[in-house]
């Protein structure tokens, strides 16, 4: 390399360098006179969530290249994942209740569900017996408290997008036996993909401003939490850990056998982070994985995977294992490495276009990529009833059907399936809005011996329908197929256009 090749790079690392001071202050200076066009609450709340954003942004700029090198990544050691079913085979101690007075569950609350075709939180669409998401959630801490004789607090983390609507809905529960909390999630302004500048021109959040927005992904927790001084009030009240898991995995309760592990490692090996892995399939190849780097447990999601090593990565033979984001965390640990600003979190660049045609940026973070930052951090290997997320229409179908039991606002698996696993299960655009979904079932179907199910176009199901083996029904354009009240279908495919009219 010549003379001249390194006069060169150091003139563009030079001006690499002048180009992110300029834009870092050019942010600060924008950030500034936001803050001008609010007083008050409203102005104080802003400035920390702001402090948090430049943090973030200044890191953005930082970022050259992937974060991490592929050569580095090693599957983790055997010690460092424990298997659930060693974990449940130690006995229940009678200090059960001592355990659980420690504990604080955290519901992750901040989406939408516009994705279902609902206005609102997510959090209060019917997922079972008219009960909604949260609704199950109270009824399974408050289940935990009246059998143990015990208080654990719900807390739940609110978005600026589904607090007002939640703490309307939150009145109902006042006569339960479960404390409710809430905090919201940080607010940050969308950047401009060009000049890398906020789009919005003051805080307002409505109308055109609407959309200037967004809240920066559940790895906000741990600052969000800090700042709104629930954490020490939980700390002050003798609280050591949280369980926290996002709201529409109806999987993830309170597990007795987890919490007891966690409370019972050696006093100088404390563990800080326990994240719920659980064994990929097909269709988990996206999911995060745990990978051992440079010596610690490391979260690895796909966008930080390398283009040339993104096959490997979905490889269900390579990468076995998935986060269910279940995760169990010390609070103490959160207050402590929040003070030092040691977290790290890998940033997650989201690219999104507005609805008049700008082109945005928003800079997120996901809560189990701090577990790098905890002590004696741990994978439990948990078994797939675990991670039962509703998405999307067809995981609604699935968890209002006969396959599961309602008990105490836990779900589990029917006994009378012959199976463990669930039906794949595929809805058409004609099922995504809840509304259109739940119009086209005068009943839900028996689907306890079915093992895969397709429906595309305009079909609608009647009373007391049966779906066994594989089931595939597909009305073309300008068709419709009704399924008849009593019809049982077992492996079939269904096509063409089939109506059963009154006469």
């Amino acid at each position: 390399m010549s003379v001249l090749d390194d006069i060169s790079k150091a003139g563009m690392a030079e001006f690499q360098e002048k180009l992110r001071l300029q834009h870092e202050a050019s942010m600060h200076k924008e950030l500034e006179k936001l803050l001008t066009t609010a007083k008050g609450a409203e102005q104080e709340i802003s400035k920390k969530d702001f402090e948090g954003f430049k943090n973030l942004f200044h890191r953005f700029l930082q970022v050259k290249g992937p974060s991490v090198k592929w050569d580095k990544i090693h599957k983790p050691p055997e010690d460092l994942i424990h298997p659930y079913d060693k974990i449940k085979a130690q006995a229940l101690p009678d200090s059960v209740a001592a355990s659980l007075n420690k504990l604080v569950v955290v519901k992750l609350n901040g989406g939408l569900g516009t994705s279902m075709g609902c206005k609102g939180p997510k959090s209060v669409i019917s997922v079972r017996n008219e009960n909604t998401f949260l609704d199950l959630t109270v009824h399974q801490i408050e289940h935990l408290n009246k059998t143990f004789n015990v208080d654990v607090p719900l807390v739940l983390m609110n978005s600026f997008n589904t607090d007002e609507d939640t703490k309307k809905i939150l009145q109902k529960y006042t006569h339960h036996r479960v404390h409710i909390h809430t905090f919201n999630q940080s607010r940050y302004p969308r950047i401009n993909k060009e000049s890398l500048l906020p789009v919005a021109k003051d805080l307002g959040m409505h109308g055109d401003h609407a959309d200037a927005w967004y809240p920066p992904g559940h790895g906000d927790i741990y600052a969000s939490f800090y700042n709104s001084g629930l954490l020490d009030q939980l700390i002050a009240a003798g609280k050591e850990y949280i369980f926290v898991s996002n709201i529409d995995n109806l999987g993830a309760t309170v597990d007795l056998f987890i919490l007891n592990h966690l409370m019972t490692q050696p006093k100088d090996k404390r563990c800080e982070f326990i994240m719920e892995v659980t064994d990929k399939t097909r269709a988990d190849v996206k999911g995060g994985t745990l990978i051992q780097y440079d010596d610690k447990l490391r979260l690895l999601e796909i966008a930080q995977v390398p283009k040339a090593h993104v096959d490997e990565f979905k490889s269900v033979t390579k990468f076995k294992i998935f986060n269910t984001n279940n995760l169990w965390i010390s609070l103490a640990a959160i207050k402590r490495l929040h003070e030092q600003n040691t977290m790290d979190m890998e940033i997650i660049v989201n690219p999104k276009t507005l609805d008049g045609g700008l082109n945005v940026i928003q800079l997120e973070t996901a809560v189990g990529a701090a577990i790098k930052a905890f002590d004696n951090a741990l994978g439990v290997n948990v078994p797939r009833s675990r991670f039962l997320p509703v998405k999307t229409s067809s995981d609604l179908l699935l968890v209002m059907s006969n396959l599961y039991s309602l008990d105490a606002g836990s779900l589990t698996m029917s006994k009378k399936r012959e199976f463990p696993s669930t039906p794949h299960v595929k809805l058409g655009s004609s099922f995504t809005k809840v509304h259109d979904f739940l119009m086209r079932f005068e009943s839900i179907p028996d689907m306890l011996e079915l093992d895969h199910l397709t429906v595309s176009g305009d079909v609608t199901f009647g009373k007391n329908v049966s779906l066994k083996g594989t089931v595939i029904i597909i009305a073309n354009h300008g068709d419709r197929i009704d399924i008849p009240a009593g019809a049982v279908l077992e492996n079939k495919i269904v096509s063409g256009n089939l109506r059963i009219l009154d006469h």
